[in-house]
């Protein structure tokens, strides 16, 4: 069954899949496992966006297969039980309202296996500082996709590391980010797709 749920989260059977994954636990299978099985899918959907074989749509509906299956899923493990590995305080910046690169990223990261904290979208600087101060991360992560949230990208990481915060490390992605970009804001990475985004917090 582990092998046909791969295959239908592969194959972007968004029914068979949950249907599938609702089955398998249903039947006394193991939560872990079946996350595990959900994170190897996500890993060969992101591989496959890389290559060009998949687009834009394909991974927002491969996240949503797996949000879905991860929502009925979680319950079913115990607090503590499920191995992390690291934290991310995620939002888009000031003055920016897109979400939809945001949401791509958590739900690749997530299935990655980092815990993610979603601060929403138009988070202003202070915002960001407080999360940050409140969650401890590892990793922060901020989106944006237009123009003028360039400038709200630079003023946050400004703010975060007037803050005092130099633990955790900063990327940012979304549609106008670059090498440029990143040197202007200060971060310590960028990412223009959601597969190399969660690479890079692999290694950072």
């Amino acid at each position: 069954m582990q092998e046909e749920l791969f295959t239908k989260i592969v194959d972007m059977d968004e029914e068979g899949s949950i249907k599938l994954a609702k089955e398998y636990l249903e039947s006394g299978g193991n939560p872990q496992k079946l996350l595990e099985v959900c994170r190897n899918a996500m890993g060969v959907i992101g591989d496959k966006f890389e290559k060009g074989e998949y687009f834009l749509s394909e991974l927002i509906l491969g996240g949503e297969i797996f949000g879905s299956i991860m929502e009925f899923t979680l319950p079913h493990i115990k607090e503590g039980e499920s191995e992390k590995l690291g934290k991310i305080v995620l939002g888009t910046v000031k003055d920016d309202i897109h979400n939809i690169g945001k949401d791509i990223f958590k739900a690749f990261v997530e299935a990655a296996g980092f815990e993610v904290i979603d601060i929403g979208v138009d988070v202003p600087e202070e915002e960001f500082v407080k999360q940050v101060k409140e969650h401890k991360p590892d990793i922060i992560g901020m989106s944006c996709l237009i123009t003028a949230g360039i400038s709200s990208m630079k003023r946050t990481v400004e703010a975060i590391k007037a803050a005092g915060i130099t633990d955790a490390k900063i990327i940012i992605g979304g549609g106008r980010v670059d090498e440029e970009v990143r040197q202007l804001a200060g971060a310590d990475a960028w990412a223009d797709d959601a597969a190399k985004g969660v690479r890079l917090c692999k290694e950072l």
